[in-house]
This record gives structure tokens, sequence and C-alpha cells, in this order.
């Protein structure tokens, strides 16, 4: 989600076309050393080091717009009983940079709350579609850059190469591009679980991500690359929302609901069905998003204000409702 320009101006209709359900090969859970130093892949879930599966159970933060908010919100959402955030950086080229320093601090942060941190890139929100969005490749630059960072955070720390890396428009490129991106974090020996979003603005109307996700995990060296659709005004309806998740489920790919609202003004999201197939099947979920958010977004706000104690209709009902985060969330065993 980009908080400040809207991310899909009509409702479209969702393709639910299944990539090849080819047999998951045994070099996919055993691929690279590198791979199981941490959270990792295995037989298409995402497992910690010690092999216990995880699954998000969190919220979105917008570290990137709001940085003198971020201790309190990651202590607040931890305490309302999340094991997981993801949080927006930007690479400095749409919004003030968040340095190595500023990385390695949020990664503190997140440990010191017991939270499983997802690191997000946003600057390539809509890009193609979006005035000054960057590339992946530009993504990439940054992850590297910051890299010192991430080292030794493996078991902490997914990287999100990049936020909703396209728009409505080349959307043919996503697996190319998302591709060279893996390769280049790999080379640079970044070897955490990686997270991959699907083109047309996160929530992939086109089916691209559906029909091409294996061709890029099993592109990945380490074979741990975790997908990830943004779940607003296209999933309209349970059988939308069931039909993309089986779609993964089925083909044995990893997968996570990277962020999902309650309201778009591109359609009503139908979120008793994203929150119950999630827990049916053991899928993870990430909530948009904290507080904060401005215009059209506005109503996607979890809490009042960043206050804990004033949490929205929408936060009530993600951290304390029928299959919500207080009822089905468990925390990583690395911080047991």
């Amino acid at each position: 989600m980009q908080t400040r320009l809207s991310t899909l101006a009509a409702t479209v209709s969702i393709l639910l076309l299944a990539p090849s359900p080819t047999p998951y090969a045994a070099t996919n859970t055993e691929a690279h050393a590198n791979a199981a130093t941490g959270l990792h892949v295995k037989n298409g879930r995402l497992v910690e080091r010690n092999g216990a599966d995880f699954v998000f159970r969190g919220v979105n933060h917008s570290h990137a717009w709001h940085p003198d908010r971020t201790a309190r919100a990651l202590s607040d959402i931890k305490r309302l009983g999340a094991n997981s955030v993801r949080v927006v950086l930007s690479s400095g080229d749409r919004w003030t940079k968040n340095d190595t320093a500023d990385v390695r601090a949020v990664i503190s942060r997140c440990k010191a709350n017991r939270l499983i941190c997802v690191l997000e890139v946003h600057d390539t929100t809509g890009y193609g579609e979006q005035a000054g969005a960057v590339s992946l490749s530009r993504a990439a630059d940054y992850w590297i850059g910051v890299r010192s960072a991430l080292r030794g955070q493996e078991s902490h720390v997914v990287v999100n190469i990049g936020n909703e890396p396209y728009g409505n428009n080349n959307t043919d490129r996503w697996a190319a591009d998302t591709k060279a991106a893996v390769a280049r974090l790999r080379a640079a020996g970044l070897h955490h679980a990686l997270m991959a979003d699907g083109p047309n603005w996160g929530q992939d109307w086109s089916g691209t991500m559906q029909r091409q996700a294996r061709s890029v995990f099993d592109a990945d060296p380490d074979r741990n690359t975790v997908f990830s659709v943004h779940m607003y005004g296209v999933y309209n309806s349970a059988d939308k929302v069931r039909n993309y998740l089986d779609t993964f489920t089925r083909a044995k790919l990893p997968f996570v609901v990277g962020e999902f609202g309650y309201y778009h003004p591109s359609g009503d999201t139908d979120e008793d069905a994203i929150m119950a197939r999630t827990k049916a099947a053991s899928i993870g979920y990430l909530g948009w998003s904290w507080s904060g958010n401005s215009g059209e977004d506005s109503h996607l706000d979890l809490s009042n204000h960043f206050d804990a104690k004033s949490l929205t209709a929408w936060g009530q009902r993600l951290f304390n409702g029928a299959d919500g985060i207080k009822q089905t969330a468990k925390e990583a065993t690395v911080y047991r």
C-alpha cells in the first residue's frame, strides 16, 4: 500500500490461473547451505533454523514516514499479540533514506520486542505507472548498500525486495526482474529469506505471479524466496480469496498475504475470508497498517494517532476478532 496515492483506479476481475504443480524436488529443500542458517523454506513452508513452522501474524508499520513513532509502535504491536511486523523503509529515491545505522536500529528494536522483522523498500511502489517509482534493480542496490546491518540476522529478518514493484504496466517484466534482483542479493552474500511482492500494485490481478512464481523460486540458488500478495479491492469475495491462496498451497510454494485491509476505494475487501482461509491453510498475514495513513487510505489505520489504547474498528477486528492476531499468533521459537 502506498499511503499517499491510490493503488488501483478501478475494480478489476482477478484471473485464477495456477502455476504448473510440478513436483517439489529434493534440492529445493536443501539447496544452499546458507539457506538453513535462519528462516528458510522447506517443503513449501517458511520454517525457522530449528525446523519449526513460522506463520506471520502481524501488521505493517510506516517507519520511513514516522520514524519517531517506531520504538513505541513496535512495543505496542507486540503487546497486542503480533509475532511479526513489516517495516516500511526508503532507498532515498522518493523519501528520506533509511541508512545502515537506521536499519540496524530497527532490527534491534524488533528483536527487543521479540518480533520477526520483514524489511521492505517502498520506493518501487507502482513502478512503470507511478511517477518517481524505481526498479527492483535499484532496490537491490539499496539492500546491498545496507548489507552490513543485515548480516547475521537471518533468524530474525526477512528481506522484502521491493514493495508492489509494478503498477498495471509492463508486468511481463516481473519474473525476469525479480530473478535478477534475487541473483544480485545472493551474490552479495545475503542469504536471508527473501520476499517477492506481486505486480499490479501488489494485487496480482493479472495472475502474473501465480503463473511465474515457480520459475522465480527455482532460479533462487538458495531456494529461499517467499511470495507475497496484497489483498484489497480485487479480493472482494471468498471465492477469489480461496482460489488465489490455494494456487500456492497446491504448488507447495511459500506464501504470505503481505498487506490487506477491510475496504479499499477500488472494492470492498473480504477480510473475513482472508483471515479464515489463511488460518485454515496456515498462511501468514500482515495487516495494513498501524497508523499514519492519509487521504483515501486513512481508514486503514489500526490505531488512532498511534495510540494502542485507541484501536479503530479495523484494529479491533484484526487484533481481537475471529481468526485474528490474538487468537492465532505464535511467537517465533528463536525468542522462546
